[in-house]
């Protein structure tokens, strides 16, 4: 076991931040164990994501191909995924912690007499891989111990995408052999969370709002801010919940998992199911009038004061920056 395998979900192309995150994950566990990290996904060499595998991170990577692939199932990707891993016996397995990973990779990881560590949410010496639990209230350490492989999944907003980099990458073709007959399930349309108009999760900057608005009728205010800035407009799970901002604006545990440029909080007071979903933000500006609310924790700047005051004074300011 000399290597760290990176998978890729073939849908999820370059210019998605997830799959440089993925891959940022597993520069960094490859520089933690001294071992090279290679790279995988199911699809056509010359389409889709490997048309992005040039450059970061590995200097190899594989295109895996078979007709019974074209379309999803179950059975088909642990299948392809279990052969290459037999032939390759890499240390460790990095994936994507999306829908479709976690309908086969735990059935994968069982393979091979393992579990999936899954939603990692950092990778330090050791390796110690950190997941949180009861939404974010606790966070524990999990280290493999034993023989097999290691297989892991990443949380998404969890590590910098634009630190993957470096080098140039090789595209290999690698065919399972899989029979129609082991295929046990027909593939259907592909999972969707549900129809969303905004993809927070790809937003650079992003103005979210809390329950310090106060009401519906004043989140122009807020919503002009996010104009000024060209940013996003998001919100907290209790905006949603009184049907003042859509659903799919939500950023939280039940709502989409963020890492913007900017993350500006105006009138959120940092519940930590607020904070799992945007505290991978690279800079977090937080305006609250409570000096002891718990999102100047996580806050790289703070504003104390009424965001009644402070808002229009800062789009004011934008503005005439511009």
């Amino acid at each position: 076991m000399s290597r760290i395998l990176v998978i890729e979900e073939a849908r999820i192309d370059g210019n998605h931040r997830f799959f440089h995150e993925t891959l940022a994950a597993g520069r960094i566990l490859s520089e933690l164990t001294g071992l090279p990290a290679e790279l995988a996904a199911i699809g056509d060499p010359n389409e889709n994501v490997f048309m992005h595998f040039s450059g970061p991170v590995a200097a190899t990577a594989y295109a895996i191909q078979h007709p019974l692939l074209v379309s999803y199932t179950s059975d088909g990707y642990t299948l392809a995924f279990e052969q290459l891993i037999r032939k390759l016996q890499p240390a460790y397995v990095v994936f994507p912690h999306t829908y479709q990973v976690r309908d086969f990779a735990p059935r994968l990881a069982t393979r091979f007499g393992q579990v999936l560590i899954g939603d990692v949410t950092a990778i330090e010496a050791g390796p110690l891989f950190t997941r949180q639990l009861l939404q974010g209230k606790l966070q524990a350490n999990y280290r493999h111990a034993s023989d097999g492989p290691c297989f892991i999944s990443i949380q998404a907003g969890a590590f910098r995408a634009d630190s993957a980099s470096g080098g140039t990458t090789s595209i290999s073709t690698f065919e399972p052999e899989i029979d129609a007959a082991q295929i046990r399930t027909r593939p259907g349309a592909p999972f969707r969370a549900g129809t969303q108009t905004v993809d927070l999760a790809s937003a650079p900057l992003i103005v979210s709002v809390g329950r310090g608005i106060k009401e519906a009728a004043n989140l122009p205010l807020v919503e002009e801010l996010a104009q000024a800035l060209g940013a996003e407009l998001a919100a907290s799970r209790p905006i949603c919940d009184n049907g003042w901002l859509p659903m799919e604006r939500q950023v939280g545990s039940s709502g989409q998992t963020v890492a913007p440029k900017l993350y500006l909080a105006v009138g959120i007071s940092g519940a930590i199911q607020h904070l799992v979903g945007m505290k991978g933000s690279q800079c977090i500006v937080a305006i609250n009038k409570d000096p002891d609310a718990p999102i100047f924790e996580v806050a790289d700047y703070g504003i104390v004061g009424d965001l009644f005051e402070v808002v229009p004074a800062l789009t004011e300011a934008i503005k005439a920056a511009k």
